[in-house]
């Protein structure tokens, strides 16, 4: 699988995978008040700004890490993003925050200001491409279109917006995931080592920008999932804006399929289960339909704990790209972190585990329809249902912003057509 460019989670402690390569020294950095922007001239433009592509960071902890988006983008082994939108002249400006959990609409306050210094220092006419991975689609959406509504911000001079698997109609968090690590959290939050691990992963579920992009939410183990304030606040804001941009072509692509096959996931499934020194018979489930017990959670000589849902689809094995993080044992995925955890909490942890699930999916990331609506979920995809002027999804479920060139020169070939 190739290496995601925004890793959800970050690495996971101990020992994992912290630091990629050095990414080359930019041409250029622009010290933004919420971010930074670094630059990379096409060899084709001698070190001037003709025809800027932005490129905006996600979702992830801290703030953003050129060396790791670099590596996502240009040397993970499928496809040279960087060096193809090179190779037509184009400019690259990777666009990266402070604080990748900030309210999507306060990072877009430094995306605008990135758009207007792209605008003043280009040489000549040519519009921007402006765009992200993952929630760096939302951002710069909702950029965007604020900037087309507001009449005292400047003209975007934008021709074309992409986004790469973004959660336009919402992501998926497992209930099970989220449950497990506030239980875990609350129990052995202060325990050192593991500790700051857990409530580093627990922070992050109850941070504004998850808050804003998940479907469903939890503050806590017992509670009911339901959208959160953060969410129904910012989908508002949204529509004050109208929603997209309008006054430029939009298109996007998917790490999922279009053909409405799932990922091989049963619903109701036991994804990973434990028992040892901390916890015992614990066991999360894979989403199934209608009323639902999803995850069993107990500490050893404690109470168990039920976590329950109602109304939910079986989500889990949706067409969609894929829940990756990053461990010291290679990528795993959303219920692969669960086992992680258990087995750094001293338990031991059953070998047959499903790993991975749906996080964005495919009807999402076009813009196709609501992803509570089972029937949307698993049906093809058509290319008047999206809300997006074009799109392209991957010929198979693959990990969620994985650059493959299937995806990519798809993008690069539209990009360039823009003119």
């Amino acid at each position: 699988m190739s290496a995601p460019v925004v890793d959800v989670w970050g690495p996971v402690a101990p020992g994992a995978r912290s630091s990629f390569p050095p990414a080359p020294e930019p041409h250029d950095e622009w010290a933004l008040a919420g971010g930074a922007a670094w630059v990379y001239y096409s060899p084709l433009n001698r070190r001037q700004l003709i025809r800027p592509v932005i490129l905006s960071d996600g979702f992830s902890s801290g703030s953003s890490n050129l060396d790791q988006l670099w590596h996502g983008l240009e040397e993970n082994g499928d496809y040279r993003f960087i060096s193809e939108l090179h190779a037509t002249g184009r400019d690259v400006i990777i666009l990266g925050y402070h604080d990748r959990t900030a309210s999507i609409t306060d990072n877009a306050d430094t995306a605008i200001e990135c758009i207007r210094r792209a605008t003043a220092e280009r040489v000549g006419n040519a519009k921007l491409t402006v765009g992200g991975f993952s929630m760096g689609g939302l951002v710069t959406r909702y950029a965007l279109a604020r900037m087309e509504q507001d009449p005292t911000l400047a003209d975007h001079e934008t021709s074309l917006y992409f986004s790469y698997d973004t959660p336009h109609q919402g992501a998926w968090f497992p209930i099970a995931l989220q449950a497990f690590t506030h239980f875990a959290t609350d129990n052995w939050g202060d325990t050192p080592g593991i500790g700051p691990v857990l409530r580093q992963f627990s922070g992050l579920l109850n941070s504004p920008a998850a808050k804003q992009m998940a479907r469903w939410h939890i503050e806590k183990a017992d509670a009911t999932p339901e959208e959160a304030s953060e969410r129904t606040a910012f989908m508002r804001a949204l529509d004050e804006v109208g929603g997209w941009p309008r006054n430029l072509r939009k298109i996007g692509v998917a790490n999922g399929v279009d053909t409405g096959s799932g990922n091989g996931i049963k619903a109701g499934a036991t994804a990973v289960k434990c028992g040892g020194d901390t916890l015992t018979d614990t066991w999360l489930k894979t989403q199934a339909q209608g009323e639902a017990e999803v995850a069993r959670l107990q500490q050893t000589g404690a109470g168990p704990v039920s976590v329950r849902t109602s109304g939910l689809p079986d989500i889990d094995g949706a067409p969609g790209g894929l829940f990756s993080v990053p461990s010291s044992e290679g990528d795993t995925g959303s219920f692969g972190l669960a086992g992680l955890l258990m087995g750094l909490l001293g338990n031991t942890v059953d070998p047959d585990v499903i790993t991975t699930s749906c996080f964005i999916p495919t009807v999402s990331a076009v813009g196709a329809g609501d992803i509570d609506d089972r029937k949307a979920l698993y049906q093809p995809i058509t290319p008047d249902s999206s809300a997006l002027d074009s799109f392209a999804c991957a010929g198979r479920n693959e990990g969620h912003t994985a650059m493959t060139e299937e995806l990519g020169s798809w993008l690069v070939n539209e990009i360039t057509a823009t003119g």
